[in-house]
């Protein structure tokens, strides 16, 4: 049977999340306009740095818990990586859509506020209470992948 496109583009959002070197979530995003993939991304360490698989999770070592003090890791977001992947090859992400293999965090709403996104489709929740707030504060749509 045919996919729908959100069931499309989410399936391609988990594709990406097994690319994630992060121990503990492994999140995976693809950024879409007018049904045409812009970008991808997925949780890792940045470009030439060890992951956190070879050196371990500095989250865990300092027992931080989830949807709390984002800054400290050494990856970044599946989020993050969608947008910089944008802005290194020139491709305009405004008014796209995110589907998301997880709801995300405060960081990266700022930023899919600032990129000018226009919806987030996202299949797992996140706690961070901060998002949610922020996110509603938005213009952006924001709705749960229903399978």
């Amino acid at each position: 049977m045919r996919p729908t496109p959100d069931e499309y583009f989410m399936e391609m959002a988990h594709l990406a999340s097994k690319r994630a070197t992060c121990i503990r979530h492994n999140v995976g995003c693809v950024v879409v306009k007018e049904k045409r993939i812009l970008a991808t991304g997925y949780n890792g360490a940045p470009k030439g740095l060890k992951h956190c698989e070879e050196v371990g999770c500095v989250r865990t070592q300092l027992n931080v818990p989830h949807g709390e003090r984002h800054e400290l890791c050494r990856g970044l977001h599946a989020e993050q990586n969608a947008i910089i992947q944008a802005a290194v090859f020139g491709v305009s992400i405004k008014n796209s859509t995110f589907y998301s293999t997880h709801y995300p965090c405060s960081i990266c709403a700022k930023m899919l506020i600032n990129a000018g996104i226009k919806e987030i489709v996202y299949d797992k929740n996140y706690e961070d209470e901060l998002a949610k707030q922020i996110l509603s504060e938005s213009n952006i749509i924001v709705r749960k992948f229903k399978k």
